[in-house]
């Protein structure tokens, strides 16, 4: 499994429309309908106003890089260059080493 946190550094008072931007696209929805992919949330940082954090897990990095190919993507990097100063993205890998019953 890959999980990618990915921080986006909006420009002063964006944030709320850089997220709609984001809903009027159908990102998470486009997202979370590709073949590997397990999470692709987005949350507000509660003291740092200008920005928003995208939590995306996938099977495995080819199915995360698969994603980084689609026209949805594209169409995120473009609205990302409108509405952020810059990002910050925190990869890990793990596997799950047992399940929880219940």
């Amino acid at each position: 499994m890959l999980t990618w946190n990915v921080t986006y550094h909006c420009k002063p008072g964006q944030r709320e429309t850089f997220y709609q931007a984001l809903c009027a696209l159908g990102v998470r929805a486009n997202s979370r309908a590709e073949d590997g992919n397990c999470r692709y949330d987005y949350y507000f940082a509660a003291e740092a106003p200008d920005d928003l954090l995208l939590v995306e897990t996938w099977t495995t990095p080819e199915t995360q890089q698969a994603h980084c190919q689609t026209e949805k993507f594209a169409q995120l990097q473009e609205c990302k260059a409108q509405f952020c100063d810059s990002v910050e993205i925190e990869k890990f890998t793990w596997e799950i080493v047992a399940e929880r019953n219940g």
